[in-house]
């Protein structure tokens, strides 16, 4: 430190600038001891001082603290590599208001949920998180109730494997799709099929994504992607087929409906198409990938699955949106993926088998933004943190990897499962990541270290997913049961 001029007693000229990159205020000075609770202190009396800031929430939210990346965790003086900065010029420290609440981490396994007489191949939380739906090899969809952690419904209707699910945004209703190709509405109050089976598809449905609650308040149109190169839209009101779009020239293997109102489809021809839903035409096609594009995330996926509904205001009883008109869900859900949408434009990862990731911003160009490399084979799941700032890979090199959600950059590597790693859940906070592997244990992850090992399961974990209101995960496995695991 003495070597770079930087002593205790040193003191270093910084800018503070928000997630836009825009100062918020002028160059000033902080000795390097400055610890990230002196940084806190400042960001909120430069708030009081902003006329602007009516909101007195941002004034007891916790921030966290960057240079170049790097997490401000102590001080200044202890938590930069200073020979990679120039101190002659102010330092840039940006700064990101971090979730209200905190999530705790899951430690113990509360329940173990047995029902299914064959792998569970899909489990999926309710936008609130009060229910849960899982999907499995014995052509059923069962819910639970997560208050007693018993069974609610069975839901029998597919005569083949159920090999996909999606939750409407308002949660009122499971999508369900099979190895035959048929998609099932089921009403999840009441655990039974809603109008008809939507066939068409002539393969096995790969994936299914309802249009986001700040788009229509009713959730009435669901894309489905199959097996056999195509997408269908449906209107779940008429149970019919709005559109086929076709383009792809083999499997379709992950859909996601962005908040911008496109429909981004990945597929084993290697390429990302861009769809409008309300035409049914095809708008862009991202190219890059060397092999099967695998699987896709929006930075905007946390925003858009919670919906109306707020973590910071979960209660131990669960939440229903039943009786709020739609009119106003769609109200919340605008006002909350606006103010995501400010901060962040819309980003999109793909992981392919070429071993890679590609990062795109596809409203402003057909280039990626950066091309992710480093692990060492195919890549099964991307998520994108709550707050859109991290993201991260599971791949069958046994390794996760993080990287920054705004440029691609990789921060840091994950090991310690012993084989393949198929799932990744993201607390809501976005400090905590959980992997599924198929070493037949889950994983809790924190700041670039393993946290907790949840062995339990007595087969491969092939499903999991954190509540959106942080409480629980539920974990699905090829030995027929779920486990429930809580604080």
């Amino acid at each position: 430190m003495e070597r770079l001029g930087i002593t205790e007693d040193s003191r270093l000229l910084v800018n503070l600038t928000d997630e836009a990159g825009e100062l918020v205020t002028q160059t000033f000075d902080v000795p390097v001891s400055t610890t990230k609770q002196q940084l806190t202190e400042i960001v909120y009396a430069l708030l009081r001082s902003n006329s602007s800031t009516k909101d007195s929430e941002a004034l007891t939210v916790p921030y966290s603290f960057y240079v170049d990346e790097k997490e401000i965790t102590q001080s200044l003086q202890k938590s930069v590599d200073w020979s990679l900065v120039n101190i002659e010029k102010p330092i840039d420290i940006l700064y990101h208001a971090q979730a209200v609440f905190r999530v705790r981490a899951v430690a113990r396994c509360t329940s173990t949920l047995e029902g299914h007489t064959q792998p569970v191949l899909h489990v999926a939380f309710s936008p609130t998180g009060s229910s849960l739906a899982s999907g499995s090899g014995d052509t059923t969809v069962r819910l639970w109730d997560l208050s007693t952690e018993t069974p609610k419904h069975t839901c029998s209707g597919h005569s083949d494997w159920v090999l996909a699910l999606s939750w409407a945004p308002n949660g009122l209703k499971v999508a369900s799709g099979c190895k035959k190709g048929d998609v099932i509405i089921w009403n999840a109050a009441a655990g039974t099929q809603m109008g008809k089976k939507l066939s068409g598809h002539k393969q096995w449905i790969t994936c299914l994504a309802w249009e986001p609650l700040h788009l229509n308040g009713e959730c009435v149109r669901l894309v489905s992607a199959s097996k056999d190169g195509d997408l269908r839209i449906w209107n779940t009101q008429t149970m019919l087929c709005d559109f086929v779009l076709s383009g792809h020239l083999q499997c379709v293997t992950c859909v996601r409906w962005s908040g911008e109102g496109f429909v981004y489809s990945s597929s084993q021809d290697r390429t990302i198409k861009a769809w409008d839903p309300q035409s049914g035409q095809l708008k862009k096609t991202l190219q890059g990938h060397a092999h099967w594009v695998n699987t896709l995330a929006l930075n905007s996926d946390y925003v858009m699955r919670i919906g109306a509904f707020n973590p910071k205001d979960a209660t131990i009883l669960p939440l229903s949106f039943e009786k709020v008109p739609p009119e106003k869900l769609q109200f919340e859900a605008k006002n909350k993926y606006d103010e995501f949408s400010k901060v962040m434009p819309e980003r999109l990862v793909s992981g392919s088998d070429d071993f890679t990731l590609f990062l795109w911003e596809p409203l402003k160009s057909g280039k990626s933004l950066n091309r992710m490399t480093g692990h060492q084979a195919l890549i099964n799941d991307v998520r994108f943190s709550p707050d859109g700032r991290l993201l991260s890979s599971a791949s069958f090199d046994k390794s996760i990897k993080v990287w920054s959600g705004k440029d691609g950059k990789f921060l840091y590597s994950l090991r310690g499962h012993v084989a393949s790693v198929y799932q990744l859940a993201w607390s809501a906070d976005s400090r905590l990541l959980v992997s599924a592997s198929e070493d037949s244990t889950i994983k809790v992850w924190q700041d670039g270290k393993l946290l907790l090992d949840l062995p339990g399961h007595a087969d491969q974990v092939y499903a999991v997913d954190w509540s959106p209101d942080g409480q629980c995960v539920a974990s699905g496995s090829k030995d027929r049961t779920l486990k429930i695991w809580r604080r």
